[in-house]
């Protein structure tokens, strides 16, 4: 057996694409996220991917991702540490060396022919620690915390030309870009090409597994068109973060500050187990041996 074989984010992804439901990918700032992303995995019997972006490498020196690690290990759901937009050499051979399952090798900000051939290399460079890997084709438009503001470049939707290309690079994830935004989307909300990502689909033709970026703002149903449509990783923020902030600006001087985490712990548990129910995943883990 391959380490690809055992590696956890691609067995969670590869056990998606058969079940057809959509795995929740939450980015987490904390240790009470960390706790409360585990506990609604635990609560609603499903697959989970924690995400941190590279400033919690930087910010923490690591201890937050080991945290989380740590933490997976220990739970009877399958759950994996994901680093979502490392945007350069030095910090995606840092991340390498740190407990994560896979990384996002996201060269998106330079030129195609620049994207590929760097994000070529990381990703052998990556592989030879066994971390699994994702690129972005295309330009995703925006920004968000962590993530590089595209504002000063033309954003590229994916073609289905480009599914091959990235292919060769060894990637075993894609984020296509298909209409959708880092960040908020605006009035207008979300206006994605849904013809464009099936021809990314298509194209790719279970190979690899795709990506959704950018749900702020989603409705249930978008996500559900979303995970129908064949995305296997849906990535989330305030999705699944918004009640945690809400109660701590509503709460923070009227209660002790145990109670205070304790609540917000809880509160981000039961909005994700909400989205885990919309992207189907609800119920669909294999237990696994606690450590």
């Amino acid at each position: 057996m391959s380490w690809k074989d055992s590696n956890r984010h691609k067995r969670i992804l590869r056990d998606a694409e058969a079940g057809r439901y959509g795995v929740i990918a939450a980015i987490a700032y904390n240790i009470e996220q960390i706790i409360g992303l585990i506990r609604a995995a635990e609560t609603a019997r499903s697959p989970l991917i924690i995400q941190f972006f590279p400033w919690a490498i930087e910010a923490t020196d690591g201890l937050l991702v080991r945290t989380a690690a740590e933490a997976a290990r220990r739970a009877t759901v399958p759950i994996s540490i994901h680093l979502d937009h490392a945007q350069s050499e030095s910090i995606i051979k840092r991340a390498a060396e740190l407990p994560f399952d896979s990384i996002m090798v996201d060269m998106s900000h330079y030129e195609k022919e620049i994207n590929l051939q760097k994000t070529r290399d990381l990703v052998t460079y990556c592989n030879d620690r066994q971390k699994a890997t994702e690129a972005e084709p295309g330009r995703i438009e925006g920004g968000e915390d962590g993530v590089m503001d595209t504002a000063g470049l033309e954003a590229c939707m994916t073609t289905a030309d480009e599914v091959d290309e990235f292919l060769n690079t060894g990637v075993d994830v894609l984020a296509p870009a298909f209409g959708n935004v880092h960040g908020e989307y605006g009035p207008r909300g979300p206006q994605l090409d849904f013809n464009r990502f099936q021809n990314v689909r298509t194209q790719a033709n279970g190979r690899i597994n795709l990506a959704l970026h950018g749900t702020n703002g989603f409705a249930p149903e978008l996500m559900k068109c979303c995970v129908a449509a064949g995305v296997t990783r849906s990535n989330v923020n305030r999705l699944v973060l918004d009640d945690y902030y809400d109660h701590l600006r509503a709460s923070v001087d009227k209660m002790p500050h145990t109670q205070l985490i304790e609540e917000g712990i809880q509160k981000v548990a039961d909005l994700t187990v909400k989205w885990m129910e919309i992207a189907g995943s609800a119920g669909k883990a294999k237990r696994q041996n606690c450590i």
